[in-house]
């Protein structure tokens, strides 16, 4: 299954020429889930060649500007692509009072929306598909705000093509040996299923982290992800304001990867302080050497 994320905002509340503020795509198959939505995100999905008919649902972390004031422009884009299907919101409290309040002023959209309220005090799986789960959980900033681990579901055990041949499995049983079943022969032999099948690749898991200060019990919550994105506003000269503005620092980010055991580590929500976020990638190196600063347009393969 393809799994990638491509990065269309790195920047924190002020855009900058480089940097829109933060949003994400996910694009797994043929789907695509949209992690917030800062202003401009609806240009950067075009920008980027990610299609906007593609998109299944549409995850917002909490209720500041640079995290949702994208919202409205792209959902009237969709309509006036001509969507129809209904489209998934999982949102914070009151963002559907103020999206419909904002309603009244514009033309209705051409298809259903599905507003989902964010209220979990711990970790709780919101969506799933075939293809995935999302689970979300709360951080800690100046007002409500979830992060969100987006998983691939367990894929089903690879049978081996020379057992086939071998045992001559007829084309019937072989969906039950990979979910697991053994193999009874004409004559009436059990092969185990062991004996038939590989391991499945491991599911591929990202986890999106924004908007928060150093959490101990983060670590768990996405313990052995291959990909954590952490926000990292300030570096160590900005400890102080990040503590002020309930943000993390880059080396805050790095200890929830290494505590997590996480595969990769991208910092980003850059402030516009920096116009070079090297010293930040270096900060956050120094404890988890596998860091990389996010960049818009970045992709990431999973």
């Amino acid at each position: 299954m393809a799994f990638s994320v491509t990065i269309l905002g790195s920047g924190a509340a002020t855009p900058t020429s480089q940097r829109y503020p933060t949003a994400q795509a996910l694009q797994i198959d043929e789907q695509v889930y949209l992690a917030d939505c800062a202003e401009g995100t609806q240009m950067q999905l075009r920008r980027y060649h990610i299609k906007l008919q593609q998109i299944k649902a549409i995850f917002i972390s909490h209720l500041h500007g640079d995290h949702i004031f994208g919202l409205r422009g792209l959902l009237s884009s969709l309509s006036m692509l001509d969507r129809k299907e209904p489209l998934d919101l999982f949102v914070p409290p009151l963002l559907e009072d103020w999206f419909t309040e904002q309603s009244k002023y514009f033309t209705p959209l051409g298809f259903p929306l599905c507003f989902h309220t964010l209220t979990a005090k711990q970790p709780e799986m919101i969506y799933e598909n075939k293809r995935i789960t999302v689970t979300c959980f709360p951080l800690k900033h100046c007002i409500p705000v979830w992060g969100f681990l987006f998983r691939e579901k367990e894929k089903l055990l690879n049978i081996r093509k020379d057992m086939i041949d071998f045992y001559r499995i007829p084309i019937c049983d072989i969906p039950g040996i990979k979910a697991g079943a053994d193999f009874y022969t004409e004559d009436g032999k059990l092969i185990p299923n062991a004996q038939l099948t590989h391991p499945p690749v491991k599911p591929c898991s990202y986890a999106f982290c924004n908007d928060t200060v150093f959490m101990d019990e983060l670590s768990q919550y996405v313990k052995d992800v291959d990909v954590l994105y952490h926000e990292a506003t300030y570096g160590n000269d900005g400890k102080t304001r990040a503590i002020e503005t309930f943000h993390s620092t880059a080396e805050d980010a790095a200890r929830v990867a290494l505590a997590a055991h996480a595969g990769k580590l991208v910092i980003g929500h850059f402030s516009s302080r920096y116009k070079d976020v090297t010293p930040l990638v270096n900060e956050a190196a120094g404890i988890f050497p596998n860091t990389a600063a996010a960049e818009d347009g970045m992709k990431i393969f999973i």
